[in-house]
Order: C-alpha cells, then structure tokens, then sequence
C-alpha cells in the first residue's frame, strides 16, 4: 500500500509537481460532483485509511480553489476520502487555477489510466464533456487515446434501460451483450433478455442470436401490419370486381399479386373484366 501511494497521480505533469505543496483544511474541500467515477471500492478506501494513519499522506491532492475560497478536487478523491476516515484535519494539496473543462478532462484520465471506471461511468463522462463543454468526439479521443468509434459505442450504451445499465455496472453483463441489447427497442423485453442473460449466462454471440431472430419477428409482424392497413382494402376490391379471391404480397424488391380460378370458364371471366374499358 505504502508503493501504491507514493506513485499515485503518475500521470500529473512535471509542473504540478514543482508547484508548492501547502496543508489544506479538509472542512474546506468538497469533491467534484461531475467527476465520472461514482462507485469507490469501500475495501479499498479502508485498507488506504489504514496506510494514512500510518505513513500519512504522501501523495498530495490536486485541488482548485472557487470564488467562495473552498477548494474542489480535481485529482486524488479517494485519497480524500481516506482521510476523513481516518479522521486527519488537513491533506496535502496542490493548488491549480485551471478552468473546469480541464478539471473534467483531468479527471477522466487519471480515471481511464487506473482503469477506475466502469464503462457506463465512461460513456457518461464523454456525454458530459460534449454537451456541457462543447467538446467533440475527436478532441475526446485524442484526449484518453481511444478511436472515435469507441467515444461513439461507449456512448450508445447509455440509451439502454436503466436496469440494463445498472447490470454493466455491477458486470452482471458485459458491454458486448449490453451493444447487443440496443437493438431491443422495447425497454420491458430488453430488461427481460438482460435478466436471460444473467440466468443461463448466454454468451454475447448467443445473445446476438436471440436478439436477432426478435428483430426478424419484428419486421414481419409489422409487415403484417402494414399489408392490413394499406393492402387488405385494395385486396378486397379487387375480390368484388373480380369475383374471386386476390392476394397481395410485397418483399424486398418486388411484389405480386395472386388471382385464383378455378375453371376455363373462371379464366375467361376473370381477363374479359381485367380488359373491359
């Protein structure tokens, strides 16, 4: 634990770690409520405690102060943490005046390099960067070395349920079954297949199956629909005119229109109306 803390924030710049480092009251610290990690491992916040209690804090935080001179975390919340467990009054700390923008970006690589963040966590923080600080996808990810492609499918993953998304959080499912799932539109069978998921621990490709065979039921029920909305009624006409039954039927690229007889006779009737003016 004591290795662990001397290389904490490894990923701050050589000027963060000039600047003075001076004793902060934790009473005038409050953490960053936009920062993208939400769940801290308790075990790990105790056992971090115990180090402090120790050894103290040997890493300092990075704080930014704000207009009513209190201070916001920008870097080493857990380290925070652990010390009102371990019930200190001051924390080491590094002072930056940087905008918040850059506080969110700090924030969501020193995250992204721990490998802090679950991938909802993730896709969370890349929406906030881009609505709340214009950012693009691009500038994303340059900034955590990820591909655009990425940034975009960590992202999609949100528009699943909320208990779907809980389910990635707490690796019930995996991100792949989670892609998988978007294609389920309706939220209640989407949370149905989830919980399959977890129950006969299918696979992502078997799921990828299941959803795809939901999707082709789909389509053809709606193709059903659509032939009794707009077909039926010229199919029914058609009955009247000529006497006999008609079907209408449309795929991909063509349709067809199917005219039953029975005799010569049916035959004959059936064109000298077709060609009646």
């Amino acid at each position: 634990m004591l290795e662990q803390e001397l290389n904490k924030n490894a990923n701050l710049s050589t000027d963060e770690n000039q600047t003075q480092i001076v004793n902060v009251k934790i009473s005038d610290i409050y953490p960053n409520n936009t920062q993208p990690r939400i769940h801290f491992d308790e075990d790990k916040i105790i056992a971090l405690c115990e180090s402090i209690k120790k050894h103290g804090v040997l890493q300092p935080i990075v704080l930014r102060k704000d207009e009513d001179g209190k201070y916001m975390i920008i870097a080493g919340e857990r380290r925070y943490r652990a010390s009102i467990m371990a019930k200190k009054q001051e924390i080491p700390a590094i002072i930056k005046n940087i905008p918040i923008k850059e506080v969110m970006e700090i924030a969501l690589v020193e995250n992204l390099q721990r490998e802090n963040l679950n991938i909802i966590e993730e896709g969370k923080a890349y929406k906030n960067l881009i609505e709340e600080y214009h950012s693009t996808q691009e500038e994303i990810a340059e900034l955590v070395g990820k591909s655009r492609p990425y940034i975009t499918n960590t992202m999609r993953l949100l528009n699943l349920s909320e208990e779907v998304k809980k389910y990635i959080e707490l690796n019930k499912i995996s991100p792949g079954h989670g892609k998988a799932l978007l294609r389920v539109s309706d939220e209640m069978k989407q949370i149905e297949l989830a919980q399959r998921i977890i129950n006969e621990n299918l696979s992502v490709r078997k799921t990828e199956e299941i959803v795809k065979n939901i999707v082709e039921d789909k389509k053809i029920k709606n193709k059903l629909k659509e032939k009794d909305i707009f077909i039926k009624d010229i199919e029914e006409r058609l009955m009247n005119t000529l006497g006999t039954k008609v079907n209408i039927s449309s795929g991909k690229k063509k349709g067809k229109i199917e005219i039953e007889y029975y005799t010569d006779e049916d035959l004959n009737d059936i064109i000298d109306r077709l060609l009646e003016e």
